[in-house]
């Protein structure tokens, strides 16, 4: 039985984030890869339309590197799992929330509530299809 990617498409991977470039780059790709088909049904296709990534990061205490340095190796990732090329991501919203800094989600979704609940390092990442949101909140 083959499948649609049913979005949003969330998941949780966790460790710490390596950089396009870094020496371990390979294993922790991988580790995004084995985190998003635990979540992905058997057989589903991958998805050919525009979309929209959401990738929070909860470090362990204060992040060294850069946030945006993090993206590049996600997206790459999940070329072949998700999408077909990164170049349907038309939208990134990335950000880190560094322990002892005060921050407030409303209503997060269950995959988002598992992530705030579980030790730190972990990444949170959703992948959206809603071409219709012309506005950022």
């Amino acid at each position: 039985m083959t499948l649609e990617v049913a979005f949003p498409f969330e998941f949780i991977i966790e460790g710490i984030p390596v950089a396009p470039r870094a020496g371990r780059r390979d294993a922790w790709k991988a580790l995004v890869r084995a985190a998003a088909y635990d979540r992905l049904p058997e057989g589903h296709w991958m998805s050919e339309a525009p979309l929209a990534t959401t990738i929070f990061y909860f470090p362990l205490g204060r992040m060294t590197g850069d946030v945006d340095n993090i993206v590049k190796a996600i997206l790459d990732a999940l070329v072949g799992v998700a999408y077909l090329d990164d170049s349907q991501i038309e939208r990134v919203w990335v950000q880190k929330f560094e322990s002892g800094r005060p921050f407030l989600f409303r209503d997060p979704t269950e995959v988002l509530a598992e992530a705030l609940e579980r030790d730190r390092p972990i990444v949170y990442v959703r992948i959206d299809d809603d071409e219709t949101r012309t506005e950022l909140t």
